[in-house]
């Protein structure tokens, strides 16, 4: 089938084979005009020009018809507006409507995609496209990573960026943490993953004890009067302070149920209740989030997420042969072989491949259909017209010429019977 729509050498190549054959045509029409005119000046001199005539004549009736016919398709023969030519140009909105039902009935419907999807075995060609470092598959992969880095390279990277860093700071801000880190929460709580935090607590208490043990005393004695200086109960005191604090600490480190621990388990339960359920909590809780995403280092980091994502997707698209390599490349290996041997996960990923599909034809195929429709609407109908004509003009000068010749052998095949009957 010849494509209507090409690259400017090949529409140019094709533009100039049409008009080798249009001029091939009108050459053979005029030809036989020529012979014509002959044919009957001589023909009181032999009957065998009487024959030669009547080719001729019917050759440019033939000729002439056919003519009109090909060129009623793109425009009005002579620039007479004659009824019903210039066909394409002035039906080219219903052309668009027509196609556009015919690729509606024909291809974009759920059960002709079912029906067709049915024949394809999605999950084994992708199995094998994972399992086939060489070969087509690889010829494919290099295609499909070269698409890749040109699509990467064509788009503004600055834009880009902007807008996937504003999506994803945007995304961010309106999730609202508060009830997630609650049932995190919730969830550590019930299975002990918080008793470590709770230990690190303990532990940190106590060295900031033993680090400021200077200072509890200075405390103690600035706060102390003259007797009990003179007296130095203010370092009995300091001692029985620390000596105190110390032995709580120990006691909470070692004893899971001390009293203290479990204040410290309900104010956990109490805190993950409250995220999830207590409007001042969640106020807060997000007010607490949207302060982090203000500030400037957050805003660096989400930079550093789009850089190395792109970075990413490009050294991966550049060597896909690299993604096949080491732990990764025997992983989806791994996938491709079990794609291809395993029933059970074949079936499934087949029918999802088919429910996807189909749920996408039947969701989009309305607006893919308008999409062709108003596109061929949009069409300038003289350019429409010169490309299609440039695309199918040679095979209808074929048409002219067969009229021609055809025409002819009719004319003397009837000249022929009058003249021995």
């Amino acid at each position: 089938m010849t494509p209507i729509f090409r690259s400017g050498t090949d529409a140019a190549f094709s533009e100039d084979r049409a008009r080798t054959m249009r001029r091939t045509a009108t050459g053979m029409l005029v030809f036989m005009a020529g012979v014509f005119i002959l044919a009957h000046s001589m023909e009181d001199r032999h009957m065998a020009w009487g024959f030669v005539a009547a080719f001729a004549e019917a050759a440019m009736v033939g000729g002439l018809a056919d003519w009109f016919a090909v060129t009623a398709l793109f425009r009005h023969p002579l620039g007479l507006p004659i009824p019903h030519t210039a066909i394409i140009p002035n039906n080219k909105d219903r052309i668009g409507d027509t196609l556009a039902s015919f690729l509606k009935e024909n291809f974009l419907t759920a059960s002709v995609v079912a029906r067709r999807m049915k024949r394809f075995d999605i999950a084994s060609a992708i199995g094998r496209f994972l399992n086939q470092p060489d070969g087509d598959y690889g010829r494919i992969r290099q295609g499909a990573s070269r698409l890749v880095v040109m699509i990467l390279e064509s788009l503004d990277d600055e834009r880009l960026g902007q807008q996937a860093k504003a999506m994803v700071s945007d995304r961010m801000r309106k999730i609202d943490v508060s009830p997630l880190l609650g049932q995190a929460l919730e969830a550590a709580v019930e299975d002990n993953r918080h008793v470590p935090i709770i230990d690190g607590m303990v532990r940190w208490a106590a060295n900031i004890l033993d680090s400021n043990e200077a200072v509890v005393r200075q405390m103690v004695y600035e706060r102390a009067n003259n007797i009990m200086r003179w007296l130095a109960i203010d370092d009995r005191l300091s001692d029985a302070i620390i000596n105190g604090l110390r032995k709580l600490l120990i006691q909470m480190e070692s004893d899971p149920h001390h009293p203290l621990r479990d204040k410290a388990n309900e104010g956990f339960v109490r805190l993950a209740f409250d995220m999830q359920h207590d409007p001042k909590m969640q106020e807060r809780v997000n007010r607490i989030k949207d302060d982090i995403l203000a500030n400037p280092a957050v805003t660096e980091w989400i930079d550093g997420l789009w850089e190395n994502a792109r970075g990413a997707m490009l050294r991966a698209a550049r060597d896909p042969d690299r993604i096949m390599q080491g732990r990764l490349g025997d992983a989806l290996r791994d996938l491709g072989r079990t794609l291809q041997d395993d029933k059970d996960l074949n079936r499934t990923v087949n029918t999802f491949a088919r429910r996807a599909t189909v749920g996408a034809v039947a969701d989009y195929g309305d607006g893919m259909v308008k999409l062709v429709s108003d596109t061929v609407r949009g069409w300038d109908a003289e350019t429409v017209t010169g490309r299609v004509e440039n695309a199918v003009g040679r095979d209808l000068q074929y048409i002219r010429v067969n009229g021609t010749l055809v025409g002819g052998l009719v004319g003397l095949t009837i000249h022929t019977i009058i003249t021995f009957t």
